[in-house]
């Protein structure tokens, strides 16, 4: 019954305004303004990186809702596609085939105004990609991903809780921190899960009903 609570929980889609930024405030700003010039502008690349857990893949599929086609969509006959904007994760992993599709995307983009946004796992210098396409990247906008402290995470939670119509004490914050997942989309479920839990049992949301709820997953 326990168990059945978390998974019918599901997690919550990847948007631009559920992106905790923490200190990467600069970066979410800066892609929103380019998503918002798609098409109306000078052509625009810009490139994510960090550690996982930074929140890259996170911000790449909250463009993908918001429309972004993906670089699998792109032609490759020298015709643009309809969207103005594509989003490309994990650039790093990319085969020989789809750099050269990638790099024939971001020439076709910038003939139409378009926006190319890209993810991956290191600096542009770094990247294992060919040498072109990285300098293509580096020439952009990037910016360095950080993951969010335990402070922020924190912070976040105690936000969230207010969203659904309750105070979250500080204690059950602190014993997911210390016991959970610890990605941000674990945290938020677990949460949006002990809020569902509180309800069907007509429970305050406390800590042994945190760990009621949540045995044998958070041991």
């Amino acid at each position: 019954m326990k168990q059945l609570v978390l998974d019918l929980i599901p997690a919550p889609a990847p948007t631009l305004a559920n992106f905790v930024a923490g200190r990467n405030i600069e970066a979410l700003a800066a892609l929103h303004g380019l998503l918002e010039s798609a098409g109306a502008a000078p052509a625009g690349i810009l490139y994510l990186w960090g550690v996982p857990g930074s929140g890259k893949t996170h911000l790449i599929k909250a463009c993908l809702g918001l429309g972004c086609a993906s670089l699998a969509t792109a032609g490759s006959d020298g015709n643009p596609d309809a969207a103005n904007a594509h989003a490309v994760d994990a650039i790093q992993t990319l085969s020989d085939d789809s750099q050269q599709a990638l790099f024939d995307l971001i020439n076709r983009q910038q003939m139409s105004s378009g926006v190319v946004i890209a993810a991956g796992n290191a600096a542009p210098r770094d990247l294992t990609l060919r040498r072109d396409l990285a300098s293509r990247f580096g020439s952009g906008l990037v910016f360095q991903l950080h993951p969010l402290s335990d402070a922020e995470k924190g912070e976040a939670l105690h936000a969230h809780a207010r969203t659904r119509g309750f105070l979250l004490r500080e204690e059950v914050a602190s014993y997911l921190l210390r016991h959970a997942r610890r990605d941000m989309a674990s945290l938020i479920r677990m949460l949006d899960a002990l809020d569902q839990y509180s309800l069907e049992t007509g429970r305050e949301i406390t800590l042994p009903l945190l760990k009621e709820m949540s045995q044998p997953s958070l041991v």
